[in-house]
């Protein structure tokens, strides 16, 4: 249904991308997401590509993993979040800004940028700040903030790719 619809299905990664009260995950790093995505080649069978669950798996190299998937057009959505890993394994959310966690968020953009991802982007979750109050994970600020960061880096490498073309 959805190929003839001209859908696109996006499965999210699992988030933590370890297992849960003796459950295994499925979709936590490179190997599961091209066994998964293996199984039906089409194009509108993609997936989410969350930075932050990804990006909390010490398997995964967050860059490469959006330049691969973005070439192939599997990705159809982004969360786009950076996470602080800590030595132990365990991860906290932080702010969208490189220097807040352990995430590139600039290679992560560009790659997307490179490889012509034309699909929808959000700044996943957000921390609450400046006295907010609300739902845990979904400061308003936060996100609002992480949006133009984003943008930002995207605006970034839209001007200089046309700087380029116009120098050659």
């Amino acid at each position: 249904m959805a190929v003839e619809e001209n859908i696109n299905m996006a499965l999210h990664p699992d988030d933590p991308p370890w297992d849960i009260f003796g459950l295994p995950r499925i979709v936590s790093h490179e190997k599961q997401l091209d066994r998964i995505l293996q199984i039906d080649g089409r194009s509108q069978h993609g997936f989410t590509f969350c930075s932050g669950s990804l990006g909390c798996h010490a398997q995964n190299d967050v860059p490469s993993l959006a330049r691969k998937y973005a070439k192939k057009g599997r990705i159809h959505f982004a969360h786009l979040r950076n996470v602080l890993v800590h030595k132990n394994g365990d991860f906290e959310e932080a702010a969208h800004l490189s220097s807040a966690g352990s995430l590139d968020m600039g290679a992560i953009v560009k790659a997307l940028y490179e490889e012509g991802f034309a699909g929808y982007v959000r700044p996943d979750h957000g921390r609450m700040i400046f006295g907010e109050t609300g739902r845990p994970g979904y400061g308003l600020y936060d996100r609002a903030l992480g949006a133009m960061y984003l943008q930002g880096i995207w605006e970034g490498l839209h001007v200089q790719t046309r700087k380029e073309d116009v120098a050659t």
